[in-house]
């Protein structure tokens, strides 16, 4: 395997470079660009891009395809560039890493990198962990990032949220997703919101969830008869009182709901002002 050695500048028009298939950047914000272009206009490349010279004599860039872009906006008719002798696997890590450094991928962008140099150069999880200098545990949570739909994936990135809060999409089933990130999104929830969020949604009330063990004790249908009966009562002293109250009794496996509707501009405050109700 050739190493990133053997270095030296040339400049060379930004149409003779080939953007390789391995860049993982694949996003540019279009005014980020303008002002890299307005900044490289008045003072020039400050780095050099990285390239390598391929065996038809042509060169392909390794790392810098913003201040590449940058540059043809600005008008530039020459770049600065770094030849480095190097072959296909190390030109792909050298990519990722030159944008992990600078935090200019996407978290997407970043697994799909990743993902590229075990699938296409046959690295392990751990090797590339060691080579992209990061913990294990955290090449694998980035790579499951990737069983995200591309639907959502782009939504993510629209509403610049954050890895932890694509993590915390994960843990719901596939169907639920959409759902939970259209929430997410429309309330503007933090990191810790979302993530409670989530949690509520995997784990609802304890009472909805609770299945009866055993058959329905006789006391709990009388208490619920007396609560009735006692509903009932309210309810006529409030009709003959000449207030418009009406009730409704809705019934399913898990709970019994009563609900009271009593009309405002029925009620005369004056008048019943000594009404109570026992």
């Amino acid at each position: 395997m050739y190493t990133m050695s053997d270095k030296k500048l040339i400049m060379l028009k930004p149409a003779e470079l080939k953007i390789s298939p391995n860049q993982p950047r694949k996003s540019f914000d279009e005014y980020e660009l303008r002002l890299l272009a307005d900044s490289i206009q008045a003072s020039g490349i400050i780095q050099p891009l990285a390239v390598r010279k391929l065996n038809d004599g042509s060169f392909e860039l390794i790392a810098g395809e913003r201040r590449l872009k940058a540059a043809m906006m600005a008008g530039l008719r020459r770049v600065p560039c770094i030849v480095h002798k190097t072959d296909d696997e190390t030109a792909a890590l050298y990519s990722i890493i030159e944008n992990l450094q600078r935090s200019n991928l996407t978290v997407f962008e970043e697994s799909e990198g990743i993902n590229r140099l075990i699938t296409e150069y046959g690295m392990s999880q751990s090797e590339a962990a060691v080579r992209l200098g990061i913990a294990q545990s955290t090449l694998s949570n980035k790579l499951r990032l990737l069983k995200l739909s591309e639907n959502i994936k782009d939504r993510i990135v629209s509403a610049r949220l954050t890895e932890r809060h694509a993590r915390a999409l994960l843990r719901l089933p596939e169907e639920r997703r959409e759902e939970a990130l259209d929430y997410i999104i429309a309330q503007g929830l933090t990191l810790q919101q979302t993530e409670e969020y989530i949690f509520n949604l995997l784990n609802p009330a304890k009472e909805e969830n609770k299945k009866p063990e055993g058959p329905i004790r006789k006391a709990a249908i009388g208490d619920v008869r007396l609560f009735s009966n006692s509903l009932s009562k309210l309810l006529s002293t409030l009709q003959n009182s000449g207030i418009d109250a009406k009730s409704r009794k809705y019934e399913t496996d898990k709970y019994i709901e009563f609900k009271v509707r009593i009309q405002k501009n029925t009620v005369d405050e004056n008048r019943y002002k000594q009404l109570k109700i026992c």
